[in-house]
């Protein structure tokens, strides 16, 4: 196997970039935090399908860190994952430092607002505006053809893709499907937090927006199954569920609290001691 070329700058990326583009390659990007996963790697197999030359970031963005939250513990094994991601395919890693994607003196951030207020942006209310400044960085140095999103984060993913109309980006965002383990929880680099007890009670929070979603689709209203699948993931042994709701999948409004006249996102949070989970699932309305 290559050795992958990592690089550090904006300039560097752009070199790179630039001479991909002289052979007429497509461009794509897989934004990463890191820590990577068969989740992440599937993403950067979607990227080498869509085009010739593929890009991984691997940056912990502080932006999108409250001061509470696990910036400082959050899993780091570069080396790992820059062997990952050469096993996937990809062409390339930047993996920039802080200052350089943060500068002296840096003074801008992003507000998508709307599509960013509820749910996610509810609990933390500073996270989207992180993480759209730090894409709209990544995606106006590395202009891409094409980026990779999985649709775990499905609230960010409509984030970034109201981000890239709204700044009229070139780039299509592509959305990926959820990689889940056997039982169904979905895949992230928090699930690290997870002791073995715990790991046993998290994949009830798929199991739960698997009822969910069935029980909408025979006409359960909505306010009810919120309801009790939020009473399920507590008896289930979950510490605390942050929500647990069917939104609309485009712009994540309220459904209202009858039966679904129209096919929804049933999205949810759920916390088991430090470990903080997310999920969502496709529900279709019930039949006429």
């Amino acid at each position: 196997m290559n050795p992958i070329p990592i690089v550090r700058t904006p300039a560097a990326l752009r070199e790179k970039v630039s001479q991909a583009r002289s052979t007429g390659a497509r461009i794509a990007l897989t934004p990463t935090m890191g820590a990577l996963h068969r989740g992440h790697l599937s993403l950067v197999e979607i990227a080498g399908a869509r085009a010739e030359f593929t890009i991984a970031s691997v940056f912990v963005n502080p932006l999108q860190f409250a001061p509470s939250e696990d910036f400082a513990a959050y899993p780091r094994n570069e080396a790992h994952d820059v062997a990952q991601l050469a096993s996937a395919g990809c062409h390339c890693v930047y993996a920039p430092t802080v200052e350089a994607i943060y500068p002296a003196g840096f003074s801008t951030t992003i507000n998508v607002a709307g599509v960013s207020a509820a749910l996610e942006g509810g609990v933390r209310p500073s996270h989207f505006s992180g993480v759209a400044t730090v894409v709209a960085k990544l995606l106006i140095q590395t202009n891409p053809h094409v980026a990779i999103f999985g649709e775990k984060d499905y609230q960010q993913l409509l984030v970034i893709r109201r981000l890239a109309i709204d700044l009229d980006l070139s780039t299509e965002v592509v959305a990926a499907p959820i990689v889940r383990e056997a039982d169904g929880l979905a895949l992230s680099s928090r699930n690290s937090y997870l002791t073995d007890q715990q790991r046993q009670i998290a994949p009830a929070l798929h199991r739960t927006l698997v009822w969910a979603a069935e029980d909408l689709s025979k006409g359960a209203a909505v306010a009810e199954t919120e309801a009790e699948g939020t009473g399920r993931l507590r008896d289930a042994g979950f510490d605390n569920v942050d929500y647990f709701e069917a939104r609309d999948p485009l712009d994540l409004g309220r459904m209202g609290p009858g039966p679904l006249a129209r096919p929804a996102r049933l999205l949810a949070a759920a916390r088991l001691g430090r470990t903080r989970l997310i999920d969502n699932l496709a529900c279709e309305s019930p039949r006429a």
